[in-house]
């Protein structure tokens, strides 16, 4: 789920592209003559022109961020409403909005559509993961079935014959977007293991096929999911793909909440895999992860001068809100405190996706996401967009003492009080005719 993998997914899916549009200059042609000059008039050859400015970039109204969205806008802005939701803040109706006008006609979701004006056609790059990601944050408002009734269509119309989905449709079936699905699929009403493709898979057929047996062969990947098998079919343990597939391996989605923790998990073999079993078996390689370092560390870029492994702090998030979901908030104590100490800038740099990531996990684990590690995450998030229309009161009372009230908060709460008052009344009342005598 890490804002990185999106880009990642969404480049390598675009890299022909790409290459087709690149304008002759760049790919060797000639440059053409200024107007009004001959170009034979001087052999000497001009000198390069200075490299272009890049075009500064505009943000649609409504759209949470400040870069470039046309690789994540409406990954980054389902998970900035998924994130207010999780906080008590309702996203401004600008916001929802432009996440609304984003879809297609056929119910799917691209990345980003410049022009919702113009209706999509077979060019526009729609994906399993933006839509996917949409019908949960549109879950969260209340009143938008339509929309997620088309999504949820589409999404079953691209189902592969295993049973799980791909980024792009069409292509093989990946462990993220699979489990990206079932969260959205649970966040719509319908059970995952009703959705069956032209085989008769569900997704969660797919998602135990993408799993690392517990075998003493499997080392340390033993219990991981993969990504997708290697050409050869190998499969290589993947820690974004795990954290993803053990959230959807127990049917949650991305806002979920702290379940009482029980013992460490273990990884069990199992003849005839269930997929919660497999969910607990990638707890269980998650786990052993963390304990070294108390973070998740990035691979090496390939070619890179120095192998030295990077925090991954993305997928360190998303492991917090796995294990702490299904059970297993012991094994992420240490985790959770080395985000708080360490992923500020990094949120800061990436955006409204990065916060999100750390309020789903606060939320999971019941920690105060306006005080973590000395960060208001929420009001770092509401920054990047439209103001939200409303915070809810928090349920503490001290915390209530010490938090304003939006103008609709008050109003309930006067209400409620002139009800407490009305109701005390009648009850006085009744008491007093109780104890007259009758004549």
């Amino acid at each position: 789920m890490t804002t990185v993998r999106r880009c990642a997914a969404a480049l390598a899916a675009s890299t022909v592209l790409c290459v087709a549009l690149a304008p002759a200059a760049v790919a060797g042609g000639d440059v053409p003559a200024a107007p009004g000059s001959s170009p034979s008039a001087d052999p000497t050859p001009a000198p390069a022109p200075s490299p272009a400015e890049p075009a500064p970039v505009t943000i649609p109204p409504g759209l949470y961020g400040e870069k470039d969205p046309t690789y994540d806008g409406v990954w980054r802005q389902s998970l900035a409403m998924l994130g207010q939701f999780a906080a008590g803040v309702r996203p401004a109706n600008q916001a929802v909005s432009w996440l609304k006008g984003q879809q297609c006609a056929n119910g799917a979701f691209p990345a980003y559509r410049p022009d919702p004006a113009k209706a999509c056609d077979t060019k526009t790059a729609v994906d399993s993961n933006a839509t996917a990601a949409a019908v949960q944050a549109l879950s969260t408002l209340g009143k938008q079935r339509p929309a997620m009734d088309k999504a949820i269509a589409w999404l079953r119309s691209v189902q592969n014959k295993d049973g799980g989905w791909s980024y792009v449709p069409g292509t093989p079936s990946d462990t993220n977007s699979t489990s990206l699905v079932i969260g959205a699929l649970t966040a719509a009403g319908v059970r995952p293991t009703s959705v069956l493709s032209p085989g008769g898979k569900n997704a969660y057929d797919a998602l135990v096929g993408l799993s690392i047996p517990c075998a003493t062969a499997s080392g340390a990947d033993a219990g991981a999911f993969a990504y997708q098998p290697d050409p050869a079919g190998k499969l290589s343990a993947n820690d974004d793909a795990t954290a993803a597939a053990v959230l959807a391996g127990v049917g949650k989605r991305l806002v979920s909440g702290p379940v009482k923790a029980g013992p460490a998990p273990e990884c069990v073999p199992a003849a005839d895999l269930s997929p919660e079993r497999a969910a607990r078996n990638g707890a269980a390689y998650l786990a052993s992860a963390l304990a070294a370092t108390g973070h998740l560390d990035l691979p090496p870029m390939p070619g890179a001068d120095d192998s030295a492994p990077l925090p991954d702090i993305g997928n360190t998030a998303e492991a917090v809100l796995a294990l702490t979901a299904t059970g297993y908030g012991d094994q992420a104590n240490r985790a959770l405190e080395w985000l708080k100490q360490n992923s500020g800038a990094w949120a800061q740099e990436n955006g409204p996706a990065a916060y999100a990531q750390l309020i789903l996990a606060a939320h999971a684990t019941d920690t105060d996401p306006r005080n973590f590690g000395g960060i208001d995450l929420v009001e770092r998030l509401n920054a990047t967009g439209p103001a939200p229309k409303a915070v809810a009161v928090p349920a503490s009372p001290a915390a209530a003492a010490s938090t304003s009230v939006d103008d609709g908060g008050r109003a309930m709460l006067w209400l409620f009080v002139m009800g407490l008052v009305v109701a005390g009344y009648i009850a006085f009342r009744i008491s007093i005719r109780g104890k007259t005598p009758r004549p």
